[in-house]
């Protein structure tokens, strides 16, 4: 499939579904503070990739491929709390622990592939 806009970018779409399941899951949460950095760092990810693609240039593409690289991490680790805490059920932060390390390869594969250009 050719890409032609950011929204054919399966990483993009990926991090987007991600975002949309952490929104629903934390729609009824109390703990204002951490679901809402939660929110921030799930939302950053595709916003990132999103403006990356957009940039006239391949070295922004990678600036902001790699900020949404960090934005993942950061979510991961969000994650790891919001379990120890028992704002998110164990099986369900384990899921999208798993998906933040999909997308985190999915970056990493395309960064190495614009590097080539």
């Amino acid at each position: 499939m050719k890409i032609e806009k950011f929204e054919d970018l399966e990483v993009w779409k990926e991090s987007m579904n991600l975002s949309v399941l952490i929104y629903r899951t934390l729609q009824d949460c109390k703990d204002f503070s951490l679901r809402d950095q939660i929110q921030r760092s799930s939302v950053s990810i595709p916003s990132n990739i999103a403006e990356g693609y957009e940039r006239k240039s391949n070295k922004e593409y990678i600036r902001f491929l790699n900020i949404a690289q960090g934005s993942c991490a950061e979510l991961r680790t969000q994650l790891y709390l919001a379990k120890e805490v028992g704002i998110i059920y164990e099986a369900k932060a384990d899921e999208f622990v798993d998906r933040t390390r999909k997308v985190s390869a999915m970056l990493y594969r395309l960064t190495q592939s614009r590097q080539q250009f």
